[in-house]
Parts: structure tokens; C-alpha cells; sequence
């Protein structure tokens, strides 16, 4: 199935670089990520010449499943494979076609949205044939190079998924529709979902509990399923790009620390959605303002990290005594702390936690201030910096 590919209204996005780049170096680029982040948007920008076919469509799927070797004979490279996980087969004859041809770059473009069929289908068919890429809805910084400008309660309720921006669209009903088309339908999917009423309290509490250590076994209690169900139905929400975990950073810095994950939505607006905030102005009443704040600002950092086609590397630290770093980015042996605070105004306290945590190594730089304010400014060697500036962090 191809189309004319029309790139109207589209926001240029930071990977597109890196993805171009890799199409010259391996024959096949693999880009994943949640439903509706763009990744079909950016790859069809990127190759707007090659042959497009979408295995979401019936037609196109069946033929991949049943007959792979002829839906390539019909659909021959250059090609752009929309959600590759729907057609798992497929993968082992894309091996043996760019094994025939060792010197041929950029045949396939391949993306989808589930990691566990990806990530197995990669391993064994196509290890060290695709560089692989995950791309998160936009990110601040690509919004503001397109002239979007935003308050921390506008990025809170309304989020960053394209559609929204593209299409001016309210968020309160993408994110309905979002939840019920393909959330519900991906869980569906990869699960047997029999507690539908059960699921959608799950959804909320999660919500509810953006970065903090999820007890699951506390859960279980308030959704009335089994702990073991709530873990499964966790991996697949990760799985779909739909929540991420943020490890805890470990190191015998003399303490006793948490070695327990925080959980976070890839998309804070689904969460302000799931806790039924329905107005910028509601968001500043809610009392998981801070959580919900600091979910934006690590997201960010999580897209500032991917965009560049790097991992993560990031963490959070923890001891049992309740002492706390936000979030950690781990780069050549030092560690750089940062403290995210929802507050538009800068307070001096603010910064206790900084100054301790950096007195317990010498690999661990002073790090910076994330906040709602506008000033930058450093801070004794702390840098103060507005949440819409953390990719600074990053460089």
C-alpha cells in the first residue's frame, strides 16, 4: 500500500538528522515509540521517496503474515514498514534481502510501537543490520523552534502529542479518544483483558502516583486484581511506550538506598487527562502539581537524551532515610544532579539537597535547578534554569 506522503504542517523533529544519518551507514533504520508520537510523520519527511505500507492495514498484514517472501516481491526496498511488530515474520526475509546485499544501505525504514515483538524479531534477524531509534511525542525544544511558547500549566494539561499542535485539537478529547483507540486496544492486544472497569482505575491510580515508587502489592488492594496481574499489565504499558521507569542510581556512597524504580507517562498530558483535569487553571489547584511537574521535566530529559539517538542515562537516587536527588544523568564517570522544583519563584532551600549530595564524591559535579521560573542564573555553582531549558543539562 503507498500513498502520496504530503508534509504539511509537520514540526520538524530533532532525530530526523540522526535517522537520515543512519539510513547512509546500515540497511535497515528502526524507529519506535508510543502510539501517534510521529514517527510515521518523521520517516515518510525523511524518505519521502520510498514506497510506504502501513501492516495496520488488513490486506497489507495478511499478505506479510501468510506470504512474506511475495509481499517483498511486490513491495521491493526502498521501503518505509509501518508497525513492523504487526508482521514479525517479515523480519527474517528482510535479513536474507539485505544479506544478499551487504553493500546496499537504507533499504528498509521500520517502525513500530510494542518493544517485547521488536526487540525479539531484532535479535534474531536483524542484529547489527538496523540502528534503532525511539522517539517520544514532541519535545519543548522542537515546539519552541516551531514558535510554540507555553506556562507550565498550559504544557501540563495539554502535553506535546503532534496531533494537538498540527490540528489545534482540545486536549481533553485526544486524550480521551487517544486512551479508548489505542491504549485499551494495544493492551488488548498483547493481554487477555478481562477486568476492563479494573484496568481503567489502574490507569488513574498510576496516575496519581507519577514519580514515586509504585507498590503494587498496595494496588492490588484498591483495584481488587492480583499483584501479579497489575506487574503484567505494567510491562505491557512500558512496553507500549505508555508509562517509563526510572531507575535508581547505585553506588556505595556509604547509605542504605532504594532499589525500587519511580514511575513516569511518556506523555504528562495523558496523565492530567487520567486525573481529570480538564483547564490549564485546574492544574495549579491540583495537589499532585509537583509530581505532575516533575514528570514534564523528566520526560524531557528522556527526549533530550533519544533525540540525540542516545540512551538515557538517567537516574534517580534515594537513600532510606528519605534523602533525595530528582534526577541524575550519569555522563563520562560524573554524575550531574538535578533538583526540579514546581515553584515559579527561586528559594534558597531549594538547593540544600544539591550542596549535600555533591560533598559525598568528587565525581559528582554540582549540578542544576530546575524550576517554573524564568531566571538563569548561576547559584553558587549551581545553575538555575527554567524547565523549558533542561536539554541544557544534557549537552
Amino acid at each position: 500500500m503507498s500513498d502520496t506522503y504530503s508534509s504539511k504542517d509537520w514540526i520538524p523533529r530533532l532525530l530526523g538528522d540522526k535517522v537520515r544519518e543512519a539510513s547512509g551507514q546500515y540497511p535497515v533504520v528502526t524507529v519506535t515509540g508510543p502510539r501517534q508520537s510521529g514517527k510515521t510523520t518523521l520517516v515518510r519527511s525523511c524518505f519521502p521517496e520510498y514506497t510506504y505500507c502501513n501492516l495496520e492495514d488488513p490486506e497489507s498484514r495478511t499478505l506479510a503474515n501468510e506470504d512474506p517472501k511475495e509481499f517483498l516481491h511486490r513491495h521491493p526496498p526502498p521501503l518505509i514498514l509501518d508497525e513492523i511488530q504487526r508482521s514479525p515474520d517479515l523480519l527474517s526475509q528482510i535479513q536474507v534481502r539485505v544479506d544478499g546485499e551487504p553493500r546496499s544501505k537504507g533499504q528498509f525504514i521500520l517502525t513500530g510501537s510494542h518493544q517485547p515483538q521488536l526487540k525479539a524479531g531484532i535479535s534474531q534477524s536483524l542484529a547489527g543490520r538496523t540502528a534503532l531509534f525511539r522517539l517520544l511525542p514532541l519535545s519543548i525544544r522542537e515546539l519552541a523552534d516551531h514558535g510554540v511558547f507555553q506556562d507550565r500549566d498550559d504544557w501540563l494539561f495539554k502535553g506535546c502529542m503532534p496531533r494537538l499542535y498540527q490540528e489545534n485539537l482540545p486536549p481533553t478529547g485526544l486524550y480521551r479518544g487517544y486512551y479508548e483507540t489505542y491504549i485499551e486496544r494495544d493492551v488488548r492486544q498483547l493481554i487477555q483483558l478481562k477486568h476492563q472497569q479494573a484496568f481503567e482505575l489502574f490507569m488513574k491510580l498510576l496516575a496519581g502516583r507519577v514519580g514515586q515508587v509504585v507498590n503494587l502489592h498496595a494496588l492490588s488492594g484498591e483495584v481488587g486484581v492480583s499483584s501479579p496481574t497489575l506487574k503484567e499489565w505494567l510491562s505491557v504499558l512500558e512496553a507500549s511506550f505508555v508509562i517509563f521507569r526510572l531507575q535508581p542510581y547505585y553506588e556505595n556512597f556509604g547509605k542504605r538506598f532504594i532499589k525500587s524504580p519511580k514511575l513516569y507517562f511518556t506523555e504528562p498530558g495523558l496523565a492530567a487527562y487520567l486525573l481529570e483535569i480538564r483547564s490549564p487553571e485546574q492544574v495549579s489547584r491540583d495537589p499532585l502539581l509537583g509530581g505532575l511537574f516533575e514528570n514534564l521535566v523528566v520526560v524531557e530529559a528522556l527526549k533530550a537524551r533519544w533525540n540525540r539517538g542516545e540512551d538515557a542515562d538517567l537516574y534517580y537516587f534515594r537513600d532510606q532515610k528519605g534523602f533525595e536527588i530528582d534526577l541524575l544523568y550519569s555522563r563520562h564517570r560524573k554524575l550531574i544532579p538535578m533538583e526540579i522544583k514546581a515553584a515559579r519563584s527561586f528559594n534558597r532551600d531549594f538547593l540544600k539537597n544539591l550542596r549535600q549530595f555533591s560533598t559525598w564524591s568528587d565525581r559528582i559535579l554540582p549540578g542544576a535547578l530546575i524550576y517554573a521560573g524564568e531566571s538563569r542564573q548561576k547559584v553558587g555553582e549551581v545553575q538555575l534554569l527554567p524547565f523549558t531549558d533542561v536539554n541544557e543539562v544534557l549537552d
